[in-house]
C-alpha cells in the first residue's frame, strides 16, 4: 500500500504539471480577506467570479516554493482527503507570475487556535467532540499510506463556531509511509522524542568551526508521529497550556512526564495482564502513581489515554483510533467527581423508593390476612 500510494501520488503531479495554466487572480476571483499566513504562504478567501462559491485560495511563493512540493499537497488534498474532516481542495490550480495558488474548501470560523483560551483550554465535551473526528480523519490518511506530521491547532479549521464540525488541513509535511526523510529536530511539544538526537547535531553544527560537514540524521515516517501529536493535542485544548516545551532530556517537564511513564509501565509489567476491572486499576494507578503535577486536575481516564498516544517509544505508540475507546468517559476530576455525586444522589433516591415500596408491600400483606 505505501509503495503504491507513493507511486500514485508521484503519477498524479506529473500529469497536473503538464495541465498547470496561467491565470490572473483579479479576472477569475474577488478576493474577500486573509484567512492565515505562515512561512508556507498565505491563504485568502474569495469568490468565484462566474460560480459564486467562496473558497480558500492558498498563495505559495514561487521564489521558495518548489513546483514538485506544490503539486504534491494539491494532489493530495484533492485526490486523497475525502474524509469529511480533512480539508479538499476543489479542482482548482494555477500559477501567476510571482505565485503558485490552488483552491480549497473554505474554514470560514478560523482555526482551533484562535478559540482555545489560555491556561484553560475547551469545554470538555468540545474537546472529546474534536477529538473524535480527528481520530477518524488521520486514521483514513494512515490507511491511505500517508502520515500528516504538522498536527497542531493553527492547521485545524472550524466549520462552525462551536467546533461541531472541524477540518485538518495544511499537508505541505505529509509523505508516505515508510519515506525516509531528514530529521529535523524544532523547539516544540508536538516534536517527537525520537527527533533528540537531530537536536544533539544541531547543537554540534551551531558550535564546529572546523569547516566539517554535518552527517545528516535519516528517519522513517510513522503513523506514530500523528499519534504523538493527538495526545499533545488532547491535553492542550484540555488545559489550555502545553505539557512542555519540548520532548527532549533537556526539559524538566519531559523528564517529570517520562519517569512517571516508566514508574506506570513496570507497575503494569509487574502486575500482568490478568486484571479485568480496567476502571478500578486506573483509579488505583492514579492514587498509588500520581501524574506529574502538569497533568493534575485531568481524569485517570485520559491519563491511560495519554499514555498510549505519549509512549516514548514510537513503535509502542497507540494508533489514533485508539482515542474512540476513550470517549463518553470523564476527561477532567471535575467531571468525574461530578459524576461520583450524580450516581451517589440516584442510588439514594433509588433506595428511597425501594425502601417505600417494601412498606407498601408489608401493609398490602396485612390487608389479605384481615389485620386492618
Amino acid at each position: 500500500m505505501t509503495a503504491a500510494a507513493a507511486d500514485e501520488l508521484h503519477e498524479r503531479c506529473f500529469l497536473t504539471a503538464q495541465a498547470m495554466s496561467s491565470l490572473k487572480v483579479s479576472e477569475h476571483f474577488q478576493v474577500v480577506k486573509l484567512l492565515g499566513e505562515g512561512s508556507y504562504g498565505k491563504v485568502m478567501l474569495a469568490v468565484h467570479r462566474k460560480r459564486g462559491t467562496p473558497m480558500a485560495l492558498k498563495f505559495f511563493p514561487r521564489q521558495s516554493t518548489s513546483l514538485t512540493s506544490f503539486l504534491r499537497e494539491y494532489n493530495l488534498s484533492l485526490y486523497y482527503c475525502t474524509h469529511p474532516s480533512l480539508t479538499r481542495a476543489l479542482g482548482i490550480f494555477f500559477s501567476t507570475p510571482s505565485h503558485y495558488v490552488f483552491a480549497q474548501q473554505a474554514g470560514l470560523y478560523g482555526d482551533l487556535y484562535s478559540v482555545i483560551v489560555s491556561e484553560v483550554g475547551l469545554e470538555e465535551e468540545c474537546v472529546q467532540r474534536v477529538m473524535s473526528q480527528l481520530s477518524g480523519a488521520v486514521t483514513h490518511l494512515h490507511s491511505l499510506g500517508f502520515v500528516h506530521r504538522d498536527i497542531k491547532p493553527e492547521n485545524i479549521f472550524l466549520c462552525d463556531s462551536s467546533c461541531r464540525w472541524v477540518k485538518l488541513g495544511d499537508f505541505g509535511l505529509t509523505r508516505p509511509i515508510g519515506s525516509s526523510i531528514y530529521a529535523v529536530w524544532y523547539e516544540s511539544p508536538f516534536c517527537t522524542p525520537e527527533v533528540e538526537a537531530a537536536k544533539v547535531g544541531e547543537k554540534v553544527k551551531e558550535g564546529d568551526d572546523t569547516g566539517e560537514e554535518e552527517v545528516p540524521i535519516w528517519m522513517m515516517v510513522e503513523p506514530s508521529i500523528d499519534s504523538w501529536a493527538l495526545g499533545v493535542l488532547t491535553y492542550c485544548l484540555l488545559t489550555g497550556c502545553f505539557p512542555w516545551e519540548e520532548s527532549t532530556n533537556d526539559d524538566p517537564a519531559y523528564r517529570r512526564y517520562k519517569a512517571w511513564f516508566e514508574r506506570e509501565a513496570g507497575e503494569r509489567s509487574g502486575r500482568g495482564e490478568q486484571e479485568a476491572d480496567m476502571d478500578r486499576i486506573m483509579k488505583e494507578n492514579h492514587r498509588n502513581n500520581p501524574p506529574p503535577k502538569q497533568f493534575h486536575g485531568l481524569s485517570p481516564l485520559v491519563m491511560t489515554l495519554l499514555r498510549e498516544l505519549l509512549h516514548p517509544e514510537p513503535r509502542r505508540r497507540g494508533s489514533p483510533e485508539e482515542v474512540l475507546s476513550y470517549l463518553g468517559g470523564p476527561w477532567l476530576m471535575e467531571t468525574e467527581r461530578e459524576e461520583r455525586r450524580r450516581a451517589e444522589e440516584a442510588e439514594r433516591e433509588a433506595r428511597k423508593v425501594r425502601e417505600a415500596g417494601g412498606g407498601v408491600e408489608e401493609e398490602l400483606l396485612r390487608e389479605g390476612r384481615g389485620e386492618r
